[in-house]
């Protein structure tokens, strides 16, 4: 029987209004969804990876509780190389404060700051670059072509790399175990994306489509959607005008941008572009957000937005959560799991 822990009663008890009852919401509807016998789709966007998701992100794909991923390639990349170089990470608590000059002290001793945190050039980035080169390389000669998660989960699973952290919280690793599904929109905005570039300009990649591309990425997700949705079976209707049923595919956001913004289009394409009504729309719907609705942004906009571009349905279980995902998703995890 499931019995919930600390951190779960603590939210049960104290999280009654305002953001703290729309993640204890948003968290009890997740699991509904999932007892339901549906299935999550999960987006990660900002610096998730390098805030150390991975320590509750991780137990969630072990025990199923996520079946699918869109991230951007930062957050691919970045969890790796905390895990190969967290020893030599640097925390800069008062990063608000820091002059030009102490930016310049930072940048001369190769160390890229994200907020408070600072990733170490050579121990981290360059240390996976020569590791990726070796398959990229190895890739081009046979006229072989990957996703770059493909390429990432080949370096996990070989056991060259030397790890600093437990790899039982490297959220990555578990998903290249789980061989999970993973899409990464946009990944030529990302660290290994430039290398990769830079390796193709010198000739050391001949082939600029070794690294297969987001179109291909858009394909690969309308195949996954649609074996892995259920028909709509509500009385409200057919075609993408009617609710989600029981048993559809979810999707929680953290953040937003390209890995939130990218992966829920596939339903309206399917729908207008494939002309397939029957597929059914996304059957829950979650994002944690600090993006502002009136400044126009995609991030920001209200699930019901959704609705007129063929997302969502009228009786769609939706949640947003106005707040540090940095701070919530852990917590909405943590009720999850039972913590």
């Amino acid at each position: 029987m499931f019995t919930p822990g600390p951190v779960s009663n603590f939210i049960e008890h104290h999280y009654r209004h305002f953001n703290a009852a729309a993640l204890k919401d948003a968290a009890h509807s997740y699991t509904a969804h999932l007892e339901k016998g549906g299935c999550m789709f999960m987006t990660i966007a900002g610096a998730m990876s390098t805030a150390e998701l991975g320590l509750s992100l991780a137990e969630m794909i072990r025990q199923d509780k996520v079946h699918a991923i869109c991230c951007t390639g930062a957050n691919l990349e970045e969890d790796v190389f905390n895990l190969v170089a967290h020893d030599f990470y640097e925390r800069v608590p008062n990063y608000r404060d820091l002059t030009p000059a102490e930016e310049v002290a930072l940048l001369e001793r190769h160390m890229n700051r994200v907020t408070d945190t600072c990733i170490p050039e050579m121990e981290a980035m360059r240390r996976i670059e020569t590791a990726v080169l070796e398959e990229w390389e190895a890739a081009d000669k046979k006229g072989e072509r990957l996703f770059p998660h493909e390429f990432m989960y080949r370096i996990l699973l070989s056991g060259k790399l030397e790890h600093q952290i437990d790899p039982k919280n490297s959220w990555l690793m578990e998903a290249a175990k789980k061989n999970l599904p993973m899409f990464v929109p946009g990944w030529e905005d990302s660290t290994l994306g430039n290398m990769f570039t830079g390796h193709v300009i010198s000739g050391d990649v001949k082939n600029v489509h070794t690294v297969r591309t987001g179109i291909e990425y858009m394909i690969e997700l309308a195949d996954w959607y649609t074996k892995n949705s259920k028909p709509l079976t509500s009385s409200a209707g057919s075609g993408r005008h009617a609710d989600s049923p029981d048993g559809s595919i979810g999707f929680f956001q953290i953040g937003g941008g390209i890995a939130g913004d990218f992966p829920i289009c596939v339903v309206p394409m399917l729908h207008q572009d494939l002309q397939r009504p029957e597929i059914p729309l996304w059957g829950y719907f979650c994002q944690i957000s600090d993006s502002t609705t009136s400044y126009g942004s995609y991030s920001g906009a209200v699930p019901n937005e959704k609705i007129t571009w063929g997302k969502l349905g009228i009786n769609t279980p939706k949640h947003i959560i106005e707040s540090d995902a940095s701070i919530v998703a852990p917590l909405v995890f943590a009720m999850i799991l039972g913590w």
